[in-house]
């Protein structure tokens, strides 16, 4: 591709703007050994942040406990240096990390993709369960970190994500809709597990696209923002 055509593909409106993201898991301590996570690849984060990086933006990238490589074909371990790498492994981490930036910057849009823990261990267990017996866990809900970034930051554009499984696809916008007004969102990409990738993009108002690869939603989503 040439410069000229370059430029025509890159979205204007990014320009210079200051976007945060978050990706990937968190963990949450089960004893000083051993946590509770999840799955998630911090793929999309790291792909919306190398794509509004192309189109211009200043990125924030507020990782989890993955590799922190880039996507994008290369199997170098790193993300571009252009890109301000925030690393975090617990959800006290996250939510600190996330708080700071939020208050020490003017962020014009907050892509928050991160798989964040729901639950934490009721009581805190010190030093190592046993291993060669049985133990009943008891959980406690999390506060949801999504809810509080409108506070902190009240003039940024919010996008959030909401993931479901064995629902249907009207059942998972529904959802996805209610926590968008809740959290008071601009955007919300909702998804569910299943064998192949497919998400909706939607408002308070409408359904603005239906994607079916991360990649997909990465270009997306930079057209929307």
């Amino acid at each position: 591709m040439d410069i000229k055509a370059e430029l025509r593909t890159k979205n204007p409106k990014l320009r210079n703007k200051r976007v945060l993201i978050t990706a990937g898991p968190t963990w949450v301590p089960v004893d000083e050994v051993r946590v509770i996570s999840n799955i998630a690849s911090g793929e999309t984060g790291i792909l919306l942040a190398e794509k509004l990086l192309k189109h211009g933006a200043g990125v924030t990238l507020v990782l989890g406990p993955v590799e922190s490589c880039s996507i994008s074909g290369s199997t170098t371990p790193r993300i571009d240096k252009k890109i301000k790498l925030v690393r975090f492994k617990f959800f006290d981490q996250l939510r600190s990390r996330l708080k700071k930036e939020l208050l020490s910057k003017n962020y014009d849009c907050v892509i928050h993709c991160a798989a964040v823990s729901d639950f934490r261990p009721l009581n805190p267990i010190k030093g190592k369960l046993a291993s060669n017996k049985t133990h009943n866990l008891k959980l406690t809900v999390l506060p949801k970190i999504v809810n509080e970034i409108r506070k902190l930051h009240p003039a940024a554009k919010l996008v959030m994500f909401k993931l479901e499984a064995g629902i249907s696809d009207i059942e998972l916008i529904r959802r996805a809709r209610e926590a968008l007004l809740k959290a008071r969102a601009d955007l919300i990409v909702a998804n569910r597990i299943t064998p192949s990738y497919k998400a909706f993009i939607l408002n308070k108002n409408e359904t603005l696209g239906c994607v079916h690869s991360k990649k997909e939603l990465a270009d997306k989503l930079a057209d929307l923002i």
